[in-house]
């Protein structure tokens, strides 16, 4: 049986960032073939004091509750951060904003670090063109 904490079961039952930003600077996804887990974010960067920031970002997934939750998760602890910050997001980062999570499950975490890196590369690449 897997457990799923007070923390998990909010962000599963209430994303607050789940949806598409239909004008996104980045998007990022992945997905975990073993167990089918598919995870997209977007990011809406604006410059502000001369640094882009993550003003927005939103998550879509398809996945258990855990892939879900760590998505809004990792949505909410990278907006307002510069750039910069947010690629600093490690996997020890998001697990101590997760909280306890049962083994079977920590590569949610994994899934949802690379998806965010890769929505922040997907903006950086964009702005090279």
């Amino acid at each position: 049986m897997v457990y799923y904490s007070k923390k998990i079961m909010e962000h599963f039952l209430h994303p607050r960032h789940l949806g598409k930003i239909k004008d996104a600077n980045g998007v990022g996804d992945t997905q975990n073939l073993r167990c089918g887990d598919v995870m997209k974010i977007y990011i809406k960067v604006e410059k502000k004091d001369g640094k882009e920031r993550i003003k927005e970002a939103k998550f879509e997934t398809l996945g258990c509750g855990h892939a879900i939750a760590i998505s809004d998760m990792i949505c909410a602890l990278a907006e307002g951060k510069t750039l910069k910050q947010a690629k600093k997001i490690t996997f020890d980062d998001i697990a101590e904003q997760v909280g306890e999570v049962p083994k079977p499950k920590l590569h949610c975490i994994r899934l949802a670090e690379t998806a965010l890196k890769s929505a922040i590369k997907d903006h950086e690449s964009k702005k090279k063109k």
